[in-house]
């Protein structure tokens, strides 16, 4: 089962386009400002909140903890959770990539 799209397939040309553009990026900056263009103050905000859960998912904290830490709801911390185990995997890649 994948996290979201339950019948995966391949990316759209605009949708490959669009990770070409994060993959294009260099520094934090130049993708913050392109979030800013592309997305709404609330999708970035639920972007990062979702990759603090799990973040902190990964870390083992349970869901109270989580809530206090992040201010997202049950059904949030569950989606997330959900990715983590049963995902493409890109949670883990980028929590992976962030420790090194």
């Amino acid at each position: 089962m994948q996290c979201f799209l339950m019948n995966r397939t391949t990316p759209s040309e605009q949708v490959k386009n669009l990770c070409a553009a994060f993959v294009s990026l260099n520094d934090v900056d130049s993708v913050y400002d392109f979030l800013e263009d592309v997305a709404s103050p609330g999708e970035i905000k639920a972007m990062s909140q979702r990759l603090e859960v799990a973040r902190l998912l990964n870390e083992s904290k349970t869901y109270p903890e989580i809530m206090r830490a992040t201010g997202a709801g049950t059904a949030t911390i569950s989606r997330v959770k959900r990715c983590l185990e049963n995902g493409a995997g890109g949670y883990r890649t980028v929590l992976e990539h962030s420790r090194s």
